[in-house]
C-alpha cells in the first residue's frame, strides 16, 4: 500500500551525483586533515608536488600556477580602498593587521580550496591563504574570489609574491604608482608585476 515508484536515474543525473560525491568526500577530508592539526609538519620541496593538470573532482585549475585560476579566484577589492583613501588605510603602519582575517577563518577556507584545486599534497602547512589582491593594495579580506591556496614549494614560492607585494606598496604610497596600475600589475601577472610597472 503507498508504495512510490522510482524512476531510475540516467546516466547524466549518475554522472553529476558521482561528481558531487566525490566534491564532498575532498572537502571533508581537507577539513578533517586541518582540523586534526596536521600543519604542524611541513613538505620539503624534494617532496613530490602536484602535477599542474586538473585532479579528477578539482574544480579549479592547478595549469596557471603560480598563479590561481582566474574562474575560481579572479580577485576582490575592498571598498574602503581608493586611491583618495591609501592615507588613511594601506599607507598606515599596521592597517593590515586591522583587517585581517582570523586563521579560523583562513585556515578552514584554505582546507576546502585545496581539495577544490585538487592538490595532490593536502598538509595546510604547505600553502599559504593567500590574498591574490594583497590586502597591502586594498584586496578584499574575507571574499572567496581573492583567497587561494599558494604553494610555499616550486619555482615561484609563495614567499616571492609576499616580496613584490611589499614593493609595490611602498611604490604607491610614495607616489611613483597609482593604486590601480599596482592592483592590475599583480593581479595580471605577480611575477612581472615590478618589470611592468619600471619598478
Amino acid at each position: 500500500m503507498g508504495t512510490v515508484a522510482r524512476q531510475k536515474a540516467g546516466p547524466a543525473q549518475e554522472s553529476a551525483f558521482m561528481m558531487l560525491r566525490q566534491r564532498l568526500a575532498a572537502t571533508a577530508a581537507a577539513t578533517v586533515l586541518a582540523a586534526a592539526g596536521l600543519a604542524a609538519g611541513t613538505a620539503q620541496a624534494a617532496t613530490a608536488h602536484p602535477a599542474k593538470s586538473p585532479a579528477r573532482g578539482a574544480s579549479c585549475s592547478r595549469a596557471y600556477l603560480p598563479l590561481p585560476d582566474p574562474s575560481c579566484t579572479p580577485g576582490a577589492y575592498n571598498p574602503a580602498v581608493t586611491q583618495a583613501t591609501i592615507g588613511k588605510t594601506i599607507c598606515v603602519s599596521g592597517w593590515t593587521s586591522t583587517v585581517r582575517p582570523p586563521a579560523s577563518y583562513t585556515n578552514a577556507l584554505k582546507a576546502q580550496q585545496i581539495a577544490q584545486y585538487g592538490y595532490a599534497d593536502t598538509n595546510p602547512a604547505d600553502y599559504e591563504e593567500d590574498h591574490f589582491v594583497p590586502l597591502e593594495l586594498g584586496g578584499a579580506p574575507r571574499d572567496p574570489r581573492n583567497l587561494w591556496p599558494e604553494p610555499r614549494y616550486g619555482a615561484e614560492p609563495a614567499a616571492g609574491k609576499d616580496s613584490v607585494e611589499n614593493k609595490l606598496k611602498k611604490a604607491v604610497c610614495s607616489g611613483r604608482v597609482g593604486l590601480d596600475a599596482a592592483r592590475s600589475a599583480i593581479a595580471t601577472d605577480w611575477t612581472t608585476a615590478l618589470s611592468r610597472l619600471g619598478l
